[in-house]
């Protein structure tokens, strides 16, 4: 549990870091962390009877650090991080970032980080 709360301060404060590389450990723990927080929001959203108002508002405050540290994490396989926009390919280019995500470490120096 401490490594999840690690990780995710460690993402948070470095929220407009695109640059250098991101371990796969920290980018998993900060998606776990992510995605624990946004479904306890939307639950206590729906007890309350709000309509996405503070998921929104989450989800708009932590749209930089997930950017940088995608950006990083695919600076850590040796890719750049325009492959990001693959994304916008509906399904498939999710699955190919997931793929992306989860390769191990490039040793070494990289184009796109140290």
């Amino acid at each position: 549990m401490n490594n999840l709360i690690d990780n995710f301060k460690a993402v948070v404060t470095n929220y407009v870091g695109f640059t250098g590389r991101a371990t796969r450990s920290e980018f998993w723990y900060f998606v776990l962390a992510y995605f624990i927080i946004y479904l306890v929001l939307a639950i206590l959203e729906g007890l309350v009877g709000l309509t996405g108002i503070v998921t929104g508002i989450f989800g708009l405050a932590m749209l930089l650090p997930t950017l940088a540290v995608e950006f990083r994490r695919l600076h850590d396989t040796g890719r750049t991080a325009w492959w990001l926009l693959i994304a916008l390919i509906p399904l498939v280019g999710l699955i190919v970032l997931i793929y992306f995500f989860a390769q191990p470490t490039k040793e070494g120096d990289n184009e796109y980080s140290s």
